[in-house]
């Protein structure tokens, strides 16, 4: 039995991965960035009802959820419907050196924006290092 398949459907797949479909929207986009001892998390959500975000942290897993739903009015008739609509997630795996507990976010002209600092643990301190002597000396660690 010979089997043909569509040479273009894994083109298809990755485009609608990358755009999303009305049924199954795209993911949605992110940046992260380190200044000093602060991480930048950026999400894209344009048109989302902040109610609708739901931003949870457990064991290291940052989970973002949110929903953008199509305004349904009476009486008008939809001619294109091209932008994505429904369930927007990601989740971003956090090192063990970031502070969640201290977590601040933000949502301002569709992005948002999220402040973690980095935990007190993980930043460079001074050890005491006592010796038979009289003297000590200090390293940093």
């Amino acid at each position: 039995m010979l089997m043909r398949t569509d040479p273009f459907r894994d083109v298809d797949r990755m485009f609608e991965q990358l755009v999303g479909t009305s049924s199954r929207p795209a993911v949605m986009h992110v940046d992260a960035e380190r200044d000093g001892d602060w991480f930048h998390v950026s999400f894209d959500l344009p048109g989302v009802d902040p109610d609708s975000i739901d931003l949870t942290v457990e064991r290291n897993v940052l989970s973002v959820k949110a929903e953008r739903q199509r305004p349904q009015k009476d009486g008008v008739e939809t001619v294109i419907a091209e932008r994505p609509m429904g369930v927007f997630s990601r989740q971003l795996f956090l090192g063990d050196t970031l502070d969640t507990d201290k977590l601040e976010a933000s949502y301002d002209n569709g992005v948002l924006t999220l402040r973690i600092p980095v935990s007190d643990r993980a930043k460079p301190r001074k050890i005491s290092i006592g010796s038979n002597g009289s003297t000590r000396k200090q390293i940093q660690g």
